[in-house]
């Protein structure tokens, strides 16, 4: 299944948007604050870096909400402190978000960016500097294929979608109820999904070659594991509570058991290790930093362990994955869904210390090497 028509994150503002459900993803964002302030400083104090007055950024997977331009208004900041430590004249700022055509764009030009202009402003009067200096762009495409002109990213930037595939992969007709992978999967299962992985995360790193300047940079942090094991519960754990939440629709008849098993969800949480070994084979970027995170479901939610985590993880997995559970099973089956899925995840945060893994790697493009004479 081509999931370009299909794969999105709730929009609007109502109480299961993602705009409204998008917390933990806020708070993976501010742990990897450090990594891309360090990128950011490292892009400024290159020899071979012309920003010529401009720095052009990219959002890859940019969703909807808050934070569509967390990112952005943070690097504003930062590089507003560079120039102002180094005497240097700010430059005007290219943001450009991009997702999948079905994305809420709306949503963020109508909401999100008279907030990041509002709390901007300040920042850019004190250096003497009009509120334009800022524009902010939608590019609606894959980042899977080509979005931007040659050579025009400084800085390019990703949280928690490069997990998600191009496509489902093929040959899954092995992991009936699963849904994803499991300890349960065959082999050729989870080779499928890796393959399929390797393929996608190749063809983003090609594309951004050709659009990332040489010296530019990439901060990209990706849902994954610290498991070699791809089929470890570190990363599958999630998506087999809502396979068991199914599994009992069918058994009371609610959903179809072939509708089950021919549901499969098109993610692959890698490991450091296989981050590192795409990027090195792929050989346009070179590594400065390759970190790994974590966050507890415990914290899901707007205060630490709360007794509400299960709810508000549940809103949260709502808000991510609705829009491909109703392609495939429909609108009425969701209300009851959630309902036990949110009875299951509420048990398992009381009784297990369960966590999110997460990937976050610096790129650097390589220089340009001229044809030999």
């Amino acid at each position: 299944m081509e999931l370009v028509g299909v794969l999105r994150m709730n929009g609007g503002l109502r109480e299961t948007s993602y705009a409204n459900n998008s917390l933990v993803q806020r708070k993976v964002i501010s742990m990897t604050k450090p990594i891309r302030e360090e990128a950011i400083t490292e892009l400024f104090s290159s020899r071979n870096i012309n920003i010529n007055g401009k720095l052009c950024v990219a959002e890859l997977g940019c969703s909807s909400g808050p934070n569509a331009l967390f990112v952005a208004t943070e690097i504003v900041k930062t590089v507003e402190k560079i120039c102002r430590k180094h005497g240097h004249s700010l430059p005007e700022f290219q943001i450009q978000l991009n997702d999948l055509p079905g994305n809420d764009f709306n949503s963020i030009f109508q909401s999100s960016l008279p907030s990041f202009q509002a709390e901007l402003l300040p920042v850019l009067q004190e250096v003497g500097c009009p509120n334009q200096y800022c524009f902010v762009s939608g590019v609606p495409g894959s980042f899977y294929s080509r979005l931007f002109a040659a050579k025009t990213l400084h800085f390019v930037h990703s949280s928690y979608s490069l997990m998600w595939l191009s496509k489902v992969p093929e040959g899954l007709e092995m992991n009936k109820e699963n849904i994803y992978m499991s300890s349960k999967s065959p082999a050729q299962v989870i080779n499928a999904y890796y393959e399929q992985f390797r393929s996608d995360f190749s063809t983003f790193l090609r594309c951004r070659s050709e659009e990332v300047v040489s010296g530019g940079r990439m901060v990209l942090t990706i849902l994954g594991r610290k498991s070699e094991d791809a089929s470890s519960k570190e990363c599958c754990y999630i998506w087999e509570l809502l396979a068991l939440s199914l599994q009992n629709m069918v058994s009371e008849g609610v959903v179809e058991k072939e509708k089950l098993e021919s549901f499969n969800i098109p993610q692959y949480t890698p490991s450091a290790e296989e981050v590192r070994k795409e990027v090195e084979k792929e050989g346009s970027f070179t590594i400065s930093r390759l970190e790994s995170s974590e966050i507890t479901w415990a914290s899901c939610g707007p205060e630490p362990n709360n007794n509400d985590a299960g709810e508000y993880l549940t809103q949260c997995m709502r808000s991510v994955d609705e829009p491909l559970l109703v392609n495939h099973f429909g609108q009425l089956v969701i209300e009851p869904l959630f309902q036990i899925y949110a009875k299951i995840l509420s048990q398992r945060i009381s009784d297990e210390d369960a966590k999110f893994f997460n990937v976050t790697v610096s790129l650097t493009a390589r220089s340009e090497q001229l044809p030999s004479s």
